[in-house]
């Protein structure tokens, strides 16, 4: 089966409970093989097979549900949740004055009075107009056989009425109103991190073409361009500087705030910002394909990896109301009191169970992504928060990845100058580190290369290519036969370098050392990630038993030398094995498979990296170390936060709904009070979207 993922933009969700209708009619049309919808983005992810599923069913599912398939090119319509925080205070004050007022009436009586001389005509068209969208909504769901948290409330609200509580059954309205507009604040709050990225992103670019500069927008670049940004404009792709040096504030990306210094042949991103100079940047990623753009799109789709507790909280959700209806039966059965029964139904917050965790979750990821941190989903959070493993690759990660050519040692009557330019010529297509070290040091030695006729990388070992009709091999020591052995290698390996046997067809010629700096703010970093509570550190590496121990031993962990990729798989998937929560770290290129097969992969440095992004779980967007301890502690922030939110609504909706059922809690307050557990998720949640700190004080 070929499976294709789509996004479809869904319009007409105003609660959880919506998301959750829309996500199950979804699933439900043969041939999804899975559907994820997020109220927060408005959207469904949908995995299915288009041979066997047309658009039209699931358009068709969607509406049947009682919501709507939009265009993706439709604007999203403004909400109240579009509003600002004052409008929410203001709103807050006159919900407030309302409480008040009602409370006084109640206690003076004055709520029976006008109950007795309000017309039951201009009552009931107050009601029916203050809460018509809330009963469209109602209607529109029970006619799909759907129940939502408003379907309580209305049944609230119309037995308060029938029994003639008409000040009553308006309050349960008003509240109600009140309601929805704090969740769809909640909401928005949540995702405010998210939208200020993509407020970044830039609208138009300054292009060379037929003889001038032009503005266009940036849809309209092509690759290949020629883009002139000049101090102070985002620049608006992905490209290589061929002109001109400029200070430029990559913040947006890395999260870092210092400015960098670029100049010809430097790499620069979209959606950064040149401070001072001019630079003509050529065109390699446009839009969406823009680091930017796929930093963006990560982060939207993040909902699509959902945590277990989410996935449980969900569960609960849908199966909330039938107990809430049940509670309210077995009261009228027993008390015979309608405006008990009624209280029962209006206090009862089914939307806060399913709003606690995701938007916690938006709201940590969001914030995670302006600071360098880009995390797929509530899933990988939620491994993070209790990782108890791990294991983390040497040379771009334990180290700088900068690797300098230290020794070059002819065999057999070779000459030193010519081993390092066969070697530079042989790896001048190889994008590892090591390659990059050798072939830098025959450009300062000013050695002419060769033209390479074949290229094949071996995974693990090192590299093989066709020079001058030879066969010329670089790479580990382990390429040599079993029989031979050079004593020059384990002089090298204790000296902590790294050495590489050069070999033409098959004889050794010379021997070559590389050596990398590990980068300072490791051992403080370790030491920060295991006062977290992660047990076990390790070291895995393809380097040779010396050199790792060397590295192992300066920084106090254990170590594992010697592996291809297959052996860090097997070594992820044994810990596995014993119930143990395992993080990966690599560059993203080479551990890709570890990463993948990790409960959390993490890629470092991987800004600008297609393949770091693609593999990794959770990708760190600068070469700092500090932002390892920095994930782990977002982790169990964001994990706390979400535990707190579960437990406040399921404490206050117990509360509530029995004190509703004993007659304490009025419809009136319980109108007021069903709001409450969204107040409490958006003040808990919103500190999550405050910076934490990344780095230790100085």
């Amino acid at each position: 089966m070929a499976v294709r993922t789509i996004e479809l933009p869904i319009r007409g969700m105003d609660c959880a409970d919506c998301s959750i209708h829309v996500q199950r009619a979804i699933a439900a049309v043969p041939g999804v093989e899975s559907a994820v919808v997020s109220l927060a983005s408005e959207k469904a992810v949908v995995r299915l097979d288009p041979k066997e599923v047309a658009m039209d069913a699931i358009r068709t599912a969607v509406q049947r549900a009682g919501y709507e398939v939009a265009s993706p090119d439709a604007p999203k319509p403004a909400s109240a949740s579009q509003t600002s925080a004052q409008d929410l205070i203001l709103l807050g004050v006159v919900a407030a004055v309302v409480l008040l007022a009602v409370a006084a009436g109640e206690w003076l009586g004055i709520i029976e009075d006008l109950n007795a001389r309000l017309p039951w005509p201009i009552a009931l068209a107050l009601i029916v107009i203050g809460g018509f969208p809330v009963f469209r909504n109602v209607l529109r769901a029970a006619l799909h056989r759907q129940v939502l948290a408003h379907t309580l409330m209305t049944i609230g609200a119309v037995a308060a009425a029938a029994v003639g509580q008409w000040a009553t059954a308006a309050v349960v309205v008003f509240f109600m109103r009140v309601g929805d507009y704090i969740e769809r604040f909640t909401t928005d709050r949540a995702r405010r991190a998210v939208k200020d990225l993509t407020d970044l992103a830039p609208q138009m670019a300054r292009v060379e073409r037929d003889g001038g500069e032009h503005e266009v927008p940036v849809g309209d670049v092509r690759l290949g361009d020629i883009v002139v940004i000049r101090p102070g404009e985002v620049i608006p792709v992905d490209g290589e500087v061929m002109t001109g040096q400029a200070t430029v504030d990559q913040a947006t990306i890395t999260g870092e705030s210092m400015p960098v210094e670029v100049g010809s042949g430097a790499s620069v991103y979209a959606a950064t910002t040149a401070q001072l100079g001019s630079i003509r940047v050529r065109a390699v990623h446009v839009g969406k394909d823009t680091t930017f753009g796929r930093v963006i799109k990560l982060v939207e789709e993040a909902e699509v990896h959902r945590a277990q507790v989410q996935r449980v909280a969900d569960r609960f959700a849908g199966s909330y109301l039938p107990v809430v209806a049940g509670i309210a039966a077995l009261t009228f059965l027993i008390r015979r009191d309608p405006l008990a029964t009624a209280a029962v139904l209006v206090v009862a917050c089914s939307c806060s169970f399913a709003l606690a965790t995701p938007i916690a979750i938006v709201a940590s990821i969001g914030a995670a992504a302006k600071r360098g941190l880009i995390i797929k989903g509530g899933k990988y959070l939620e491994a993070l928060a209790k990782a108890d493993v791990l294991l983390v690759d040497k040379t771009g990660t334990l180290t700088l990845g900068r690797p300098v050519l230290t020794d070059v040692v002819p065999l057999d009557g070779a000459v030193a100058e010519t081993v390092l330019a066969l070697a530079a010529s042989a790896e001048r297509y190889s994008e590892h580190p090591v390659a990059e070290a050798v072939r830098r040091a025959a450009h300062e030695r000013k050695l002419p290369l060769d033209a390479v006729q074949r290229f094949e990388a071996i995974p693990g070992l090192g590299v093989r290519a066709q020079i001058n009709g030879k066969v010329v091999t670089v790479g580990r020591c382990r390429l040599l036969p079993e029989d031979q052995e050079l004593p020059v290698v384990h002089r090298l390996e204790a000296e902590g370098k790294t050495p590489l046997l050069v070999a033409e067809d098959g004889r050794p010629i010379g021997v070559l050392a590389v050596a990398d700096q590990p980068r300072a703010e490791v051992p403080a970093a370790l030491a920060a990630v295991r006062a977290l509570g992660v047990q076990h550190i390790e070291l895995l590496t393809g380097d040779t038993d010396r050199t790792a121990s060397a590295l192992a031993k300066e920084l106090g962990i254990p170590y594992r030398a010697e592996l291809m990729p297959e052996d860090k798989i097997a070594v992820v998937k044994a810990f596995q094995g014993q119930g143990r929560t395992v993080v990966m770290i690599g560059d993203g290129v080479n551990d890709a498979p570890a990463l993948a097969q990790a409960d959390v992969g993490m890629a470092m440095g991987a800004a600008g990296s297609d393949v770091a992004i693609e593999a990794a779980h959770l990708a760190l967007m600068r070469e700092d170390w500090w932002l390892v301890p920095a994930a782990f502690r977002i982790a169990r922030r964001t994990m706390n936060v979400v535990k707190v939110n579960i437990g406040f609504t399921t404490i206050f909706n117990a509360v509530g709904i029995s004190l509703a059922a004993l007659g304490v809690l009025p419809p009136m307050l319980a109108a007021a009070a069903q709001s409450i557990p969204d107040v409490g998720i958006l003040a808990n949640s919103s500190r999550l979207l405050r910076p934490g700190r990344l780095h230790p004080p100085a």
